[in-house]
């Protein structure tokens, strides 16, 4: 396992669509692990393979509850609306003000190339959507109302 580069705002690479994955192979548990890794060493909350530069539908989510791999996720549902601030590894020390959906459902495969689904409310939702949205070459700051600002840390 390993702590990977973290492609900033600016890398050409976070605007490319990412292509599927077609098998689960040592190569890509090895990307899993490894983005786990980053995102956990970086203190994020999510993390998608475009910002270790590879061009995967992979993406790897904690928000306090445990790890969620995502291989290959499409959102299935929206309901309702959210505002608030987010933030991304790629853009460090940044947040600004996005709306999002409440409430998806994703579909997505495991490390173990199973099918599953998850539903996620509020900050995993919101989680969902900012990692999904990497994988089609897009990024939050796109979807900020006003202006991107300086992050409040926490002390935690």
């Amino acid at each position: 396992m390993a702590i990977r580069q973290i492609r900033v705002a600016g890398d050409p690479i976070l605007n490319k669509v990412c292509k599927p994955v077609k098998e689960m192979t040592p190569n890509m548990q090895t990307l899993i692990e490894d983005m786990l890794d980053t995102m956990y060493e970086a203190n994020g909350v999510g993390l998608a393979a475009p910002q270790v530069g590879i061009l995967r539908r992979v993406a790897v989510i904690d928000i306090g509850d445990g790890p969620i791999v995502l291989v290959n996720p499409q959102i299935l549902e929206e309901e309702g609306e959210q505002t608030g601030d987010e933030a991304c590894l790629s853009l460090p020390g940044k947040a600004g003000e996005v709306k999002r959906p409440n409430r998806v459902v994703v579909q997505a495969y495991d490390a173990s190339m199973t099918q599953y689904k998850i539903e996620g409310e509020e900050l995993l939702a919101r989680a969902l959507c900012h990692e999904i949205e990497h994988l089609d070459g897009h990024m939050y700051m796109e979807h900020v109302i006003g202006e991107i600002h300086d992050a409040v840390m926490d002390d935690e």
